[in-house]
């Protein structure tokens, strides 16, 4: 070591130090006392005169500093009699070791065997450097340890359980890097120890593959025996390491070879379904319990409130979740499908019967063909849904479309003028729900029409923006035109006094203007100040631009084309089902827009509903009779224009006057489901004709309020006594009302803490129980103290409920309560 060095290391030591002692057993450094002596310290060589030294700097010359210079060899024990001027002060050696352990704070005994056991770690300078920055005065042997293992995984924390995080994800990895490093510096011994320590893992030849298969071990028996430290603490660690974003996908690659390893598939299948829900070890649980959900459901011997219960608990407590999340969805959709077709019975009273019962139940089943088949095929794995979507397609057609068909025609045959009185007529939707909001002159109304945006796809729609803060919704139905095809159904939507086809069917004439195209409809609605954009153009333009649109007309029609465009192909009609999921996507995003552009009343709605079945159209639906008459001007699978088209029994034929148009042309609908035989475009998604799900026609009018509307459930913790006396507990925590759209789930996490310190496991929970059963709302959460928690003893701790900050990843207190921590330490706490 250079002479600078010395001497800056002296003078360090009489910044704190009035003397300090120098051991130089071989007299390196003898010839150089006075250089290396800082300024104003004076040397004092020992030279068998230790009484006479000590009587010097002790009471001559109290208060003066010396360097006090000892050679040879040094005397142990009480035969060293300057000991007592040593301890009181500071010794000082020159040899690497010792002054790199002073300059880092570890003087005590312990330390240099450590430094001796790892020469190579101290003088790595990178390691060193790290190791500096992690180092705290009053760190002991063990945090010493952790930290150097820290410095060579190169990570800030020290923790046992973020070791072990580093080495699984590496592992997982198929890595072996960063254990090599700790092996090549000597500290695998210190890690495998504390693996002993803490979790109780003890093996003749410890190694990661080996401790990962124990640790899978003792998770798949549930960490049996959790009341000892170190069970719990493994269990803790495991269940932490899981549900942690850094970590969750390489301890999930680390089961998936634990669950060959032990060969658990196997096992899964000797257990039954509650068995298999208490666990989420491993991914073939998962797998089982889809397996026997999926039986339960076909066979009916679970109920749909069963069956959402175990889906809800699955989705609270297993990591495999999400990965099956579409075929959760899909079954969860065929547990309320399912039962709701078998005790239907289909009984309608009249034309004005079936429309209300459309409209405020029926409809709920197809939202649920929809919901099951939209997650069937977008499934992350076919297979386990195959014979459970010939169950679901069977009962949906054969059980009641085919029927509601039938029962529907019947009252369709004695309707002699296409009107209700239980639904207005979409002819009517200006006057009703656009005309009122303007009178005055200070309102405005945004109105946009989905292109075949059926009733059941609304009350979804409906749902989702009563979800979103401050808007306000209601949902109505009108009784669309006839047929039920676009021209027709966009013209009823504009304001007119008389609709009327042109004398080749299309255009649509409204008061003897055309209708087609935006820039006809633009023109049509200049007569009230409005105008008329397309979705995409409108959510094109910039900010300001949405404003200044808005703002120049009183009413803006935004029309929007994505089911339709889809559906309406024969090629593409199979992805109707995705093309609705995109389409409320971008609903919802036009709702937004536009109320970011002032719009404060919007009313969304439809030309038209359709049919759609995702199986292959039955030969029996496709008709064989061919429609006829005088002129038939166009044909599609629903309907047919024509003049003087003639009666048959396949076929129900109205008059223009009828259906209320002025013009000269008939309309034939084919009976129930049926298709007209037809080539071009595809025969399962259909529209045109009279069945409910084509003529019932949505109305959402939505409303941005200035105060909020949408607050998560409450939750409240219900402690059964304010005392904690073992190393576990288990509380209940109380949602105290039921999941809605205004009312959404609540996500809170739960731990113990003694002051700011997490003292247990972490919990999050999902509040999201729909039931109105005040005793379903409840859920207990479990956790096991941590060894942190032994300062805690006798001393008052806190259960703390915390929920997420929107936007970061903070956490904020949400409730919480306090306990005495009162246990007697015993074997409980013995390793």
């Amino acid at each position: 070591m250079s002479n600078t060095r010395v001497r800056e290391h002296l003078v360090r030591r009489f910044e704190e130090h009035r003397i300090v002692v120098w051991h130089d057993p071989e007299q390196e450094f003898s010839d150089e006392l006075d250089v290396l002596a800082p300024d104003g310290v004076d040397v004092v060589r020992v030279q068998g005169d230790e009484f006479a030294v000590k009587h010097l700097v002790t009471r001559e010359r109290p208060r003066d500093r010396f360097l006090v210079y000892r050679s040879g060899s040094i005397p142990a024990g009480a035969d060293n009699w300057l000991l007592d001027l040593e301890l009181a002060y500071c010794v000082f050696t020159a040899d690497r070791n010792t002054l790199l352990r002073t300059e880092l704070g570890l003087t005590e005994l312990w330390a240099e065997g450590l430094f001796l056991g790892h020469q190579g770690f101290f003088k790595n300078r990178t390691l060193l450097g790290r190791f500096k920055r992690l180092l705290q005065p009053g760190d002991d042997q063990t945090d010493v340890q952790a930290k150097m293992c820290a410095a060579v995984l190169n990570q800030t924390e020290h923790s046992f359980s973020e070791l072990v995080r580093s080495l699984l994800i590496a592992h997982a990895g198929g890595d072996h890097s960063d254990y090599d490093a700790l092996a090549a510096e000597g500290l695998t011994e210190f890690t495998w120890d504390g693996a002993r320590k803490i979790y109780g893992y003890e093996a003749a030849t410890p190694s990661m593959a080996d401790f990962v298969l124990w640790m899978f071990r003792q998770a798949a028996d549930g960490f049996a025996g959790a009341d000892s430290r170190t069970k719990r603490n493994l269990e803790i660690d495991f269940r932490s390491l899981r549900n942690d974003r850094r970590s969750e996908d390489a301890l999930k690659t680390l089961a998936k070879q634990a669950e060959k390893d032990l060969a658990w598939g196997e096992h899964a299948r000797s257990l039954s379904l509650p068995e298999l829900v208490m666990t989420d070890t491993f991914e073939a649980a998962e797998q089982a319990i889809i397996g026997a959900l999926t039986r339960a459901i076909e066979t009916a011997t679970m109920s749909e409130r069963e069956a959402h219960e175990l889906i809800r608990q699955r989705k609270q407590r297993s990591v495999w979740f999400d990965d099956y999340k579409r075929i959760y969805a899909a079954l969860e959709a065929a547990a309320a499908i399912l039962p709701r077709i078998k005790t239907l019975e289909i009984g309608i009273a009249s034309f004005d019967d079936g429309l209300a019962q459309y409209r405020d139940e029926l409809y709920r089943i197809d939202q649920l063909y929809r919901q099951f088949t939209y997650a069937k095929n977008a499934a992350e794995r076919k297979q386990p849904l195959e014979t459970l979507a010939v169950t679901v397609e069977n009962a949906y057609v054969n059980d009641f479309l085919y029927p509601l068909g039938v029962a529907w025609q019947e009252h369709l045959d004695r309707v002699e003028s296409w009107k209700s009185s239980a639904l207005r007529s979409q002819t009517s939707f200006y006057s009703r729900h656009v005309e009122p909001v303007l009178q005055g002159g200070r309102k405005k109304v945004v109105v946009i029409i989905s292109d075949a945006m059926r009733y059941e796809i609304a009350e979804e729609l409906h749902e989702r923006v009563l979800g979103e803060n401050r808007f306000a919704a209601d949902i109505d139905a009108m009784l669309g035109v006839l047929p039920s095809y676009t021209q027709l159904g966009m013209a009823a939507l504009l304001p007119h006094a008389s609709l009327a086809h042109s004398a080749g069917g299309d255009p649509v004439l409204v008061d003897g203007r055309r209708s087609d195209g935006t820039e006809n409809r633009s023109k049509i609605l200049a007569s009230v100040d409005g105008a008329a954009i397309q979705a995409g153009d409108f959510l094109a333009l910039s900010g300001a631009e949405r404003r200044e649109l808005y703002a120049s007309h009183k009413v803006l029609y935004v029309y929007h084309d994505v089911i339709d465009a889809i559906g309406d192909k024969a090629a593409s009609e199979r992805k109707v089902f995705t093309a609705v999921k995109d389409a409320m996507n971008e609903l919802m995003d036009l709702v937004r827009a536009l109320a970011s552009a002032n719009a404060t009343n919007i009313v969304v709605t439809a030309d038209h509903g359709f049919l759609y079945q995702d199986g292959k159209l039955p030969k029996q639906f496709t008709l064989t009779a061919e429609p006829h008459g005088d002129e038939i001007l166009l044909k599609n699978r629903r309907y047919v224009l024509g003049r003087g088209l003639k009666k048959d029994q396949a076929f129900r034929k109205f008059t223009s006057a009828e259906v209320g148009l002025e013009s000269d042309l008939d309309v034939l609908t084919p009976n129930s489901i049926h298709r007209i035989a037809k080539q071009g475009a595809g025969s399962r998604f259909v529209h045109g004709g009279a069945m409910l799900q084509e003529i019932v026609v949505p109305v959402v009018s939505i409303r941005k309020v200035r105060a909020d509307t949408v607050s998560p459930v409450d939750v409240d913790i219900h402690p059964e006594s304010d005392k904690i006396t073992t190393g576990q507990m288990v509380v209940k925590l109380y949602q105290t009302a039921a999941v809605t759209a205004q009312r959404p789930e609540r996500k809170l996490r739960a731990g113990l803490y003694f002051g700011d310190e997490l003292v247990s496991n972490r919990v999050e929970l999902v509040f999201d129980q729909s039931s109105e059963e005040p005793r379903d709302r409840f859920q207990s959460v479990r956790l096991l103290l941590a060894q942190e928690a032994d300062a805690a003893n006798e001393k008052r701790v806190e259960l703390r409920l915390e929920e997420p900050i929107t936007g970061t990843e903070v956490w904020k207190t949400y409730k919480s309560v306090h306990y005495t921590l009162r246990r007697a330490f015993g074997t409980d706490f013995d390793f």
